[in-house]
């Protein structure tokens, strides 16, 4: 948080003891406050949590909802629209903007939904299971999401460990859908009929699926009735055999 200044924001995410997820944020620095932009049904949960964790310090947590909408944006944003940070995950995101009142927009949520599919970007509980995703399988780490320089934090072995024995074996990745959008959860097989992972989120043909990194060469894939095939974007690290 020390590393915050005024207009910046970080994404980070609250983890249980063994590494898991169970919630992601982006942390906007005011002059005198952290504002946590979060999915909505997750705030109740995060404000008790992180009551555990205030001990002794001489911080206030509060929900502040009401005083506040939150926008996204990609293009120009003009410095008068509110409290604009750029999206630390990727340049090509965007922005964040925090106003006091609704703003006028050009786009819809949807619109947004399809730039970021487009784009991979994992969109919490659509995309993640609480207290099963493991955030190098979303890329946390090549979107600016985890700290390997900080302090100790709850999750943190599991997390470090990950990624330094080389233990990941399965990677959300971007695919292009044809045929009929399958519902989150449904099987993904190669064409030996092989369970290769499962479908996540999605809408007008992009969708993200969580999908084997040892398979991903054995695409494209069937997911109920339509076909996948992966699309693995510049930022995303993976092992060289999987990217030609």
């Amino acid at each position: 948080m020390g590393a915050l200044a005024p207009g910046q924001a970080c994404w980070a995410a609250l983890l249980t003891p063994q590494g898991k997820w169970l919630a992601d944020f982006f942390i906007i620095a005011t002059d005198d406050a952290l504002l946590l932009d979060a999915e909505g049904a997750q705030v109740p949960m995060l404000a008790q949590r992180l009551a555990r964790f205030r001990l002794r310090s001489k911080v206030e947590l509060r929900e502040v909802s009401s005083a506040w909408h939150v926008h996204a944006a990609w293009g120009a944003v003009p410095a008068s629209a509110g409290l604009v940070t750029p999206d630390p995950r990727l340049p090509e995101a965007g922005w964040r903007v925090l106003s006091h009142g609704a703003l006028p927009v050009d786009a819809t949520a949807q619109d947004y939904d399809r730039h970021r599919l487009a784009l991979g970007l994992p969109d919490g509980s659509r995309d993640l299971d609480s207290d099963k995703s493991v955030l190098l399988e979303a890329g946390f780490d090549a979107l600016n999401g985890i700290s390997w320089t900080k302090g100790c934090y709850m999750g943190q072995e599991l997390t470090a460990r990950t990624r330094y024995r080389g233990l990941l074996k399965r990677r959300l990745v971007p695919v292009d859908v044809a045929g009929p959008l399958p519902p989150r959860g449904t099987p993904v097989t190669d064409a030996a009929g092989t369970e290769v992972g499962d479908m996540r989120s999605g809408r007008d043909g992009l969708g993200l699926a969580l999908l084997r990194i040892d398979a991903l060469d054995r695409a494209p894939f069937t997911a109920g009735g339509a076909t996948l095939t992966p699309r693995i974007p510049a930022w995303m690290g993976l092992p060289a055999r999987q990217e030609a």
